[in-house]
């Protein structure tokens, strides 16, 4: 059955066919969520409760747009919304921290190799975080979720021009920021 479909049956009062929908958009909402939000258990929040605006919202979407184009609208207003409340602070849940055998000396470099590259993730997440707003969220859409710029545009409700030419200066400032930085390291052709 086809998205267009589904829509119509869940307007109509079809469990069953928003459950496909959900379905269908669970990973990519919760990811996006994630890359904002950095906390398993509040993306998995938001993206439950994007999921709900939606559900609740479902009659008032005419179709003028893909779905997903609208879900995502949904999700990236929901997601600055419980950054706004949260005063963006930032949670790393004990979960998501590594442990490390101390007997054995391969999985002590392993662990070194792992504990550096988290470290350089961390310093380039957190470089993309502390970027203004509307940079912000364009390099998350594009870099991170993989949208296409015609998907950003609509998702953002702005020209394809627009999302191009700030995509370019978000990645500047993020090259300006992290060459310096990586290069001392090494690294400097990861950006």
């Amino acid at each position: 059955m086809d998205e267009r479909e589904l829509v119509r049956l869940a307007q109509d009062g079809s469990r069953e066919a928003f459950a496909e929908l959900v379905a269908k958009y669970q990973s990519k909402v919760f990811s996006m969520a994630m890359s904002f939000i950095r906390n398993r258990e509040a993306a998995d929040d938001a993206a439950q409760e994007v999921f709900l605006k939606a559900y609740l919202a479902l009659p008032k979407f005419h179709m003028k747009s893909e779905f997903g184009t609208w879900l995502y609208r949904i999700a990236v207003n929901h997601v600055k919304d419980v950054l706004r409340r949260r005063g963006r602070a930032k949670e790393v849940p004990l979960d998501d921290v590594a442990e490390v055998s101390v007997t054995d000396e391969n999985a002590l470099e392993k662990a070194e190799g792992e504990r550096e590259a988290e470290r350089r993730r961390a310093l380039v997440r957190d470089s993309v975080q502390a970027l203004p707003d509307k940079y912000r969220v364009i390099v998350t859409l594009r870099d991170i979720q993989g949208l296409p710029y015609e998907e950003i545009a609509r998702v953002l409700r702005l020209s394809q021009g627009t999302v191009d030419s700030r995509l370019h200066r978000a990645r500047k400032m993020l090259r300006r920021k992290l060459a310096p930085v990586l290069s001392q390291e090494g690294g400097s052709r990861e950006l």
